[in-house]
């Protein structure tokens, strides 16, 4: 007679998620802070907001613990943080639902549930995609917001080759930024996180999808500031702008 597996601690692997995080930007917790308090300025403590690439959840739990009433919808490409996100918060109580789409590839809203939202987020994702996947999330997003609705991108958004001053010195304060990840072993707890996580049984399915995906992945091609912003014009939002920077750290506002 074989003993069964323990069960797999999700919410513990959601934890490890948060800590390796917050060691690569020890301004994460701010920055979701700020992102909150725009929400709720603009769109209200009762949103629905869509989530995109949400990882295992980590803004969408602090908005659903933030505004009592508000539901999302986390979409995300990536096996193996669906499983660890679904594991760990399930669908809270029937406020979040959990969604497989690569964004940007052809019809990927049709995985969606139906309905307007009133606001659309991201965190430290949106630079994995091309930029022409990107322009297509903005162009569906006119069709996914209700009017008024709003995006919040909080992410690396660099200087363009329009301010040379500014990307030298960004580029000198990412040295002391990766010298500061360096001292507080950030890169290495990343590294560990997914080197655990590839060995818990429960996983393992999941891991064979993420390779598979990964293999497919194109070239990431990062999209300076300049070109967010006119992407996000021409895909009819009215009003963009950074409200909260720390350098390149940034998030940046649009509203249909």
């Amino acid at each position: 007679m074989t003993s069964a597996r323990p069960a797999t601690n999700w919410k513990a692997w959601l934890r490890r998620w948060d800590e390796q995080q917050a060691s690569l930007l020890p301004s994460r917790e701010v920055r979701f802070h700020v992102m909150l308090d725009v929400l709720e300025a603009t769109v209200g403590r009762s949103p629905r907001v869509l989530d995109l690439g949400s990882g295992p959840g980590s803004l969408s739990l602090r908005i659903l613990q933030r505004f009592p009433r508000a539901r999302c919808v986390a979409v995300d490409y990536d096996p193996v943080v669906l499983r660890i996100g679904l594991g760990a918060l399930g669908s809270f109580r029937g406020r979040l639902s959990w969604v497989d789409a690569k964004l940007g590839a052809p019809g990927w809203t049709d995985r969606l549930p139906g309905g307007r939202y009133d606001a659309a987020v991201s965190t430290t994702a949106l630079h994995w995609l091309t930029p022409a996947s990107l322009r297509q999330v903005y162009r569906d997003l006119g069709g996914l917001l209700r009017p008024e609705g709003i995006f919040l991108n909080g992410d690396q958004l660099a200087w363009g080759a329009e301010d040379p001053r500014l990307v030298r010195l960004a580029q000198r304060v990412r040295r002391v930024h990766r010298h500061g990840v360096k001292r507080r072993a950030g890169w290495g707890a990343w590294e560990r996180w997914w080197r655990d996580a590839a060995r818990v049984p429960a996983l393992a399915v999941s891991f064979a999808e993420h390779e598979r995906r990964r293999a497919q992945h194109p070239k990431e091609q990062i999209l300076p500031l300049a070109a967010h912003v006119r992407a996000l014009r021409r895909s009819g939002f009215r009003t963009v702008g950074v409200v909260w920077q720390i350098i390149e750290n940034r998030v940046l506002f649009a509203q249909r």
